[in-house]
């Protein structure tokens, strides 16, 4: 599976495509270098967000999951930059429970990209998967000068 890595100020990551569509992001340096055009391109969005300058990809998107998983993701996709929304919130609109949304968003391949950060517990900032924890998910809300009303 091709892979391209970058260096974020969330620290490493990788982006993996499979078939023409983004499969995975993961933090960490990928061992195997891959600069198809689909990665560039990628690579090309995920600098702009980080620099302040991209709001929202556009990039073709394949994550594995569950039917459940999917919807949730779907969810989060809509959430605009720079916004937030509840576990609650979501488990609303899915007619299911806040922690299973949670459980859905923790299990996002495509973070970043598929903005599980913009996901918040009604009490605070909830839970964040990926390297670094909560100091990663309020850098990147930081980054989106996201308001976080609950």
């Amino acid at each position: 599976m091709p892979q391209l890595s970058l260096h974020s100020p969330v620290g490493d990551i990788s982006i993996s495509e499979d078939d023409g569509a983004i499969v995975a992001l993961d933090w960490g340096w990928g061992r195997d270098q891959s600069p198809t055009p689909l990665l560039r391109k990628a690579l090309k969005q995920l600098n702009a967000y980080f620099d302040g300058k991209l709001t929202a990809f556009n990039l073709p998107l394949r994550p594995f999951g569950t039917d459940f998983q999917q919807s949730v993701w779907r969810q989060m996709l809509a959430i605009p930059y720079g916004r937030v929304r509840t576990y609650g919130q979501l488990a609303t609109k899915l007619k299911s429970g806040a922690r299973s949304v949670g459980t859905a968003c923790g299990r996002n391949p495509i973070p970043i990209i598929i903005p599980c950060h913009r996901v918040v517990g009604a009490q605070g900032l909830g839970g964040h998967s990926g390297d670094g924890g909560l100091a990663t998910k309020a850098g990147l809300l930081t980054l989106e000068n996201a308001e976080i009303v609950i």
